[in-house]
């Protein structure tokens, strides 16, 4: 109904009230000349018959239309009362909306002030749920979230809110004693508890979990908004510390999320302006120590922050999908600067587990070789074990692509996963990079030693050479040298250097190419000495 259709309403509903009233006041009036009349036994004499017929019938009908009346106003309400339930309830739990749970929130906030209480407000996030509801379909996963909205409701104290925020995401708001705040831990541990239960849903044993993040009123939250934001970042702290979790709330949870919020802005002006760039680490042959190529890492020289480290930035590109475009920018930068560089050498790059899950990532690949003229065998693409956790189909797939352009692949970070054999017989690989946590300790721990050793002698059954990461002394890089480690890349041999670095390097080693036709083979020629 428009609002133009609402006021004419309003206006025919006004005049049948005042109508209604007026005919009222005239049986009324009739009514008291009638008892007059009696009262005096002069009805006969000066009220005629039909007055006093008329007078009754009239009653009679008033009567019957307060009747009515009466039933059609009570009908309202129950329709009125009704519509506002569905207006202000999820109708699959019975929880508050959350503008609702915002305005009664609000109302719960005032009254713990003026009783010198604090308001808790509990957001909480299902850990598996879509997981369950792409696998078993939308039926179990509604039977599932009433049987969730159930336990919560049992958890929670007596005149508590509990809202639904979203398909998995729920909130809830109680007042309690501020110098008590155990009170309110032992709520949420019920609820995470009862949370982490098998549920019996259709036939089907569901385990789900669920993080939950806890604000209280009386620290630095003004209003019922401020608590549910806290709450939520709260909840999202709690997410990154594992599964069924609950954590309260600090202020330096809101800090760390202004400063992502504001490398997620900046990445976003910095990929398209090349701002992040390129740095390459060398690798050498172990035995004579001669470079036979570079990883290539990516480093962010910020214009007014200055160098911001990679483990800064790069968990913000994953989250926020920016990784894709990133690693290409990288790529590209790259691959234009090495072209005329000697032919022996060769590039690493990594991929993320992020961009393992896009289909289109091996053309993407190839575009960027074509575009820079960098030939594919010189390029060697790393990925951990755990990029090929989630789909190891889809990466089979971008791996045998690039493998057909020639491509090689490494398998990076070596030993730190669950299922490495199995791994090395899925996909082709021609290189294994044992993980720097044991090359550190190599010197210091028998077990490091040990799982050194061990990888070695499978790259020798396996025929995979085999290089080895964080190399930063000269003892480290003997004792590998001493137990068959080909190659080797670390501080030992220099830092990371930036495009004019290593084509510094390059220039006095010899491997430029001068200006004329390509080589497309060959061998680097100069030798750099370990140290």
């Amino acid at each position: 109904m428009t609002r133009q259709h609402q006021d004419r309403e309003g206006v025919r509903q006004d005049r049948t009230t005042a109508i209604f009233n007026a005919l009222c006041a005239v049986s009324a009036l009739l009514a008291l000349a009638v008892a007059a009349a009696l009262a005096f036994d002069q009805v006969e004499q000066r009220i005629p018959e039909g007055w006093l017929l008329g007078t009754q019938a009239l009653n009679v009908v008033l009567i019957l239309l307060c009747g009515r009346r009466l039933a059609l106003n009570a009908t309202r309400r129950i329709v009125g009362d009704r519509t506002q339930s569905v207006a202000s309830r999820d109708p699959l739990t019975g929880f508050l909306h959350r503008n609702s749970l915002t305005e009664e929130g609000a109302a719960m906030f005032a009254r713990a002030h003026r009783r010198n209480q604090a308001v808790a407000m509990l957001v909480l996030d299902l850990d598996r749920f879509k997981a369950i509801n792409d696998l078993h379909g939308h039926a179990v996963g509604d039977a599932l979230i009433r049987t969730v909205a159930q336990e919560v409701a049992r958890a929670l104290p007596q005149m508590a809110l509990a809202g639904r925020l979203g398909v998995d995401e729920f909130a809830c708001a109680f007042a309690f004693d501020p110098r008590e705040p155990a009170t309110v831990e032992r709520v949420a541990e019920r609820i995470v508890t009862r949370l982490a239960q098998s549920f019996d849903i259709e036939g089907l044993a569901l385990h789900i979990g669920c993080s939950l993040g806890i604000a209280r009123s009386d620290f630095d939250c003004p209003s019922i908004d401020a608590l549910l934001r806290t709450a939520d970042i709260a909840m999202h702290q709690a997410q990154k510390t594992g599964e069924s979790r609950f954590a309260w709330f600090d202020p330096a949870m809101e800090r760390a999320l202004q400063v992502r919020s504001a490398i997620e802005t900046g990445l976003r002006v910095a990929i398209p302006r090349e701002e992040i760039s390129p740095y390459f680490e060398q690798q050498v042959d172990l035995a004579s120590g001669r470079l036979h190529g570079f990883e290539v890492l990516a480093r962010w020289e910020h214009p007014t922050h200055g160098m911001i480290p990679p483990d800064r930035f790069i968990p913000v590109a994953e989250e926020t999908g920016l990784i894709a475009d990133l690693s290409l920018s990288i790529m590209r930068q790259a691959f234009h600067a090495a072209r005329d560089w000697d032919p022996g050498l060769s590039l690493s790059v990594n991929i993320s587990p992020v961009q393992l899950r896009d289909a289109w990532l091996a053309q993407k690949i190839i575009k960027v070789l074509t575009e820079t003229g960098f030939p594919a065998s010189r390029l060697e693409v790393e990925i951990t074990e755990s990029a090929l956790f989630d789909n190891l189909a889809l990466a089979q797939s971008i791996v045998g692509s690039l493998k057909n352009q020639g491509v090689r692949l490494a398998l990076d970070d070596f030993g730190t996963g669950y299922s490495s054999l199995a791994h090395l017989r899925a996909l082709p690989f021609d290189r294994i990079k044992i993980d720097k946590s044991f090359i550190l300790s190599l010197n210091q721990s028998a077990d490091s030693a040990a799982i050194v050793n061990t990888i070695l002698r499978l790259g020798e059954s396996l025929n995979l050479p085999i290089t080895a990461e964080g190399v930063e002394d000269a003892a480290i890089a003997e004792r590998l040298r001493a137990i068959g480690c080909a190659k080797a890349q670390g501080w030992l041999y220099g830092k990371p250097l930036s495009i004019a670095g290593a084509r510094r390097l390059l220039a006095e080693r010899r491997l430029i190419l001068q200006p004329g036709p390509r080589l497309e083979g060959g061998d680097a020629t100069s030798q750099l000495q370990a140290g």
